[in-house]
């Protein structure tokens, strides 16, 4: 592999492939200023108010059977569920605790 990394010159960096002090950074993402942009915009037209409505709307839906709506409404309120797994490896781990702790472990 040469030094140079690309065609058209060292491109602002050293000998070991490094940016050089003062070296201009780069344009950035232009899709997450977009994002950033859309972003802010959608806050500056939402508040406690009409956050409020739309919460209220999705409960209605979910109420309705919108199951999607239940779903969301639940995944931002409760969080992911557990896995069933790590629930039963817990519970294993408590009993074989209180048995140990009662007398009854193993010598």
């Amino acid at each position: 592999m040469s030094a140079e990394r690309s065609g058209n010159g060292r491109n602002g960096r050293d000998a070991r492939g490094r940016f050089v002090k003062g070296c201009a950074g780069g344009p950035g993402n232009p899709h997450a200023r977009r994002v950033a942009a859309l972003r802010s915009a959608l806050l500056a037209r939402i508040g406690p108010a009409e956050l409020g409505e739309i919460v209220a709307a999705m409960l209605e839906a979910a109420r309705a059977g919108d199951v999607a709506a239940a779903k969301l409404l639940l995944s931002y309120s409760l969080g992911e569920p557990a896995a069933l797994d790590l629930l039963a490896r817990l519970e294993a781990l408590e009993a074989a605790a209180a048995c140990a702790a009662a007398g009854g472990g193993a010598s």
